[in-house]
């Protein structure tokens, strides 16, 4: 479900197949009628577990700041289907997209594509259209065989490997790891951030057979606290502020943006690294949106891991009020379990999308003593605003996507 997307398909008279077909035949044919306008782009192709969306803030910053010109595909979407494809950082205007699915409705693709790989050749159709210097392509599940993974890059980026998705990446990290690595092309580099273990030899192995030259976050580049700030080490230094994305793991996103873009063959300039590094926001991550309240999209145990890490760091000797929804098909019980030691208190909400788990289950996976039900996250904060704790909104991009309608 792509909020706004039957708007475009309705008015269009463009029918999308519900059918979900494994491999990428179905969107290579399709992009043949459009003319291949996926292979007019210079790309950076990004895929990771968590830590992909960050990581496309800061480029995106990084490029804004040296003058480029850029396109942003990403998913899911925060409000609609415009803020999944971007335009130099704003959502796409509806006339844009409406001469694209005309483009769409033209070529016969009617029928052909399911939600995903007809948004994936919109956005292609769309970049080719308007030309920007660069398109920050995010992978919307996997990589071997998500509907991005037919172009052809200026850089391959995997930014974690960890365990989501399973039912369809598979239930180990060596199989999702298989999957992210599918995004290796021959001869393109590719940046990732801290792997070790069997996860680390399956990117390697892939990067040797493809003969692409890996740049690995703590071999090739890192990220250091200095006294001022952080400094950047890799193919250059950097000296870099305080991040308004807050996290020791946003330290790492930040690093495989600037290791990445380097890679790609942009001359940096430290002033505009250290700008766009200090003042790059992605909406929802550990994002505060009012006192003493704070939105993450948290929704897996390694994400809930990073999420309870920020909290220490930011709030050391706290606990927060987390209220968290959730969809299926995730570890609710691993996601809860890495919260629990800075948790207050937990408050359950089910929310409008048609995966959402509900409340009361949720409930019965966690082994916190303080926990509840709530029908409207908007009267529990009310109702613990005078509590003196942090209140952390968590647990699903769909659920904050929810409390933003």
């Amino acid at each position: 479900m792509i909020p706004k997307l039957q708007h475009y398909l309705t008015k269009w008279a463009i029918q999308s197949d519900h059918s979900i077909k494994p491999g990428l035949d179905a969107i290579k044919h399709a992009l043949e009628k459009v003319g291949n306008p996926e292979k007019n782009i210079r790309a950076i192709h990004v895929a990771g577990t968590n830590g992909k969306g960050s990581t496309i803030a800061f480029m995106e910053a990084i490029l804004r700041e040296h003058q480029f010109s850029m396109g942003v595909f990403s998913s899911p979407a925060l409000i609609d289907i415009h803020d999944q494809i971007r335009l130099n950082g704003k959502p796409i205007p509806e006339e844009e997209l409406d001469s694209t699915f005309q483009t769409i409705r033209r070529a016969g693709l009617s029928g052909q594509l399911t939600d995903f790989e007809l948004l994936t050749v919109a956005a292609f159709i769309t970049f080719d259209r308007i030309g920007p210097d660069y398109v920050l392509l995010e992978t919307g599940m996997g990589g071997l065989l998500d509907s991005t993974n037919v172009v052809q890059p200026i850089a391959s980026v995997v930014t974690s490997v960890a365990l989501d998705h399973t039912t369809f990446l598979g239930g180990t990290l060596s199989e999702i790891a298989t999957q992210k690595a599918g995004i290796i092309k021959e001869g393109v580099p590719v940046i990732c951030g801290p792997l070790q273990g069997e996860t680390l030899q399956i990117m390697r192995k892939a990067a040797d057979i493809n003969n692409s030259q890996l740049f690995l976050y703590n071999d090739q580049f890192t990220m250091k606290q200095s006294l001022k700030g952080e400094q950047f080490n890799g193919m250059r230094k950097f000296r870099l502020p305080e991040r308004k994305m807050k996290g020791p793991h946003q330290a790492i996103n930040a690093a495989v943006a600037i290791e990445t873009l380097q890679v790609a063959g942009i001359d940096l300039q430290e002033q505009a690294v250290a700008t766009a590094i200090r003042t790059a926001q992605l909406a929802f991550r550990f994002q505060q949106i009012a006192a003493d309240v704070y939105m993450d999209g948290a929704h897996n145990p390694a994400a809930a891991k990073m999420l309870a890490h920020t909290i220490r760091t930011e709030f050391p000797g706290e606990k927060v009020d987390f209220i968290i929804g959730m969809i299926k098909g995730k570890d609710i019980e691993g996601t809860l379990q890495e919260l629990i030691p800075v948790a207050a208190s937990f408050t359950f909400v089910s929310f409008p999308h048609p995966e959402a788990i509900s409340a009361h289950e949720l409930l019965n996976h966690c082994e916190h003593d303080d926990k509840t039900t709530t029908t409207s996250v908007e009267e529990t904060l009310l109702q613990l605003s005078d509590n003196g704790c942090k209140k952390v909104v968590a647990g699903s991009l769909y659920l904050i996507a929810s409390l933003m309608d």
